[in-house]
């Protein structure tokens, strides 16, 4: 199902892939059909929004059938246990903004809280309690932890069947060699918005810009994998662009991609001349910046939507975008454990 447009004003262009200076005709978009997407460089584009609250809430009725059904089954609901450490104030929101979500879908919930100052020991064997605990369908621990935990040695420490953020070594492993795995939340999120706006990958040139062992690798893993594989990928070329690539380069790659996903962690990074007519830009970067003279804290991505959003074909929004998407994968992800739990 596609989703509706905040605003909807591309080309949809007859036959294959090229650009819009070559081609005559020209058609209106049709939101029902599987869309191509076009490069032009001679046409202005006001991009369509893609509303990641609207994709959430589809994907929400989804899980709560999906939940309805076990239970109706005489199954228990799935229960999603989150583990916090210490009080940083964004991961108390994270926790709080799950365990809410799970509650409207059908889905218990707990949160262990520890403090700051639990050690490595202590939080490990807690993580093996909640793995044992046939009642825990799923279990996460939100990070980011103090600086004297691993955070490997704890995301290895959660059974890989529990795994809902699907950090595990042998999930990451199982999605590097595509197969069915539980899929990293924010990659997962990345994926059902091209999947359910019908942005077309196969052969597309991907910049991903961030290479992150939890978002920017397992986004590019998805996107550059076979769509004929047991978990199908997106078939694209990608580019992996990091903290280490020279700004010119960075923007080199941003001006041939197709689709530019930013998850670098920097504010407004990707600016209006580094995109393409047409583009796809989906914005992960959640950074909290301070308004000089209000002193106002707001929300921005790693893109400058208001300069990007006149070139681009689509556009995510932060806030509004990828988060409530990953909140939802999160939950899909948990659902997905406790069937499996009863397959085995």
């Amino acid at each position: 199902m596609a989703i509706p447009a905040t605003e909807c004003i591309p080309l949809k262009i007859r036959g294959l892939f090229r650009f819009c200076y070559r081609t005559k005709l020209q058609k209106t978009w049709n939101i029902a059909d599987r869309r191509e997407f076009s490069c032009s460089a001679a046409k202005s584009y006001a991009a369509r929004v893609v509303s990641g609250t609207a994709i959430a809430r589809q994907i929400h009725k989804e899980i709560q059938a999906s939940v309805e059904q076990l239970v109706g089954q005489g199954n228990r609901r799935p229960h999603l246990a989150v583990i916090l450490v210490g009080d940083d104030p964004a991961s108390r929101v994270y926790v709080r903004n799950k365990t809410r979500a799970a509650s409207l879908l059908g889905i218990s919930s707990s949160a262990l809280l520890r403090p700051a100052g639990v050690t490595q020991a202590e939080l490990l064997d807690l993580i093996d309690q909640m793995n044992r605990d046939w009642r825990v369908s799923g279990l996460l621990v939100q990070l980011p932890l103090p600086g004297h935990i691993n955070e490997r040695a704890v995301c290895n420490a959660i059974a890989p069947e529990k795994d809902v953020d699907g950090f595990h070594i042998v999930n990451i492993g199982k999605l590097v060699l595509d197969q069915r795995t539980m899929v990293p939340a924010t990659p997962a999120a990345v994926w059902e918005i091209i999947q359910r706006t019908g942005i077309e990958t196969v052969g597309k040139n991907v910049l991903v810009v961030g290479r992150s062992k939890n978002v920017g690798m397992p986004i590019a893993m998805l996107l550059h994998s076979d769509r004929n594989h047991e978990r199908p990928g997106g078939d694209a070329t990608v580019t992996i662009a990091h903290r280490c690539t020279p700004r010119e380069q960075l923007t080199h790659h941003c001006r041939l991609a197709d689709i530019v996903i930013a998850a670098a962690g920097v504010p407004q990074l990707i600016t209006a001349d580094m995109v393409k007519e047409g583009a796809v830009v989906i914005d992960v970067g959640i950074n909290r910046i301070q308004e000089s003279g209000s002193g106002r804290i707001r929300l921005v991505g790693d893109v400058d939507f208001e300069g990007v959003r006149q070139k681009a074909g689509f556009i995510t929004p932060v806030p509004g975008g990828v988060g409530p998407v990953t909140i939802a994968m999160v939950m899909k992800n948990t659902v997905t454990a406790a069937r499996n739990a009863l397959a085995h």
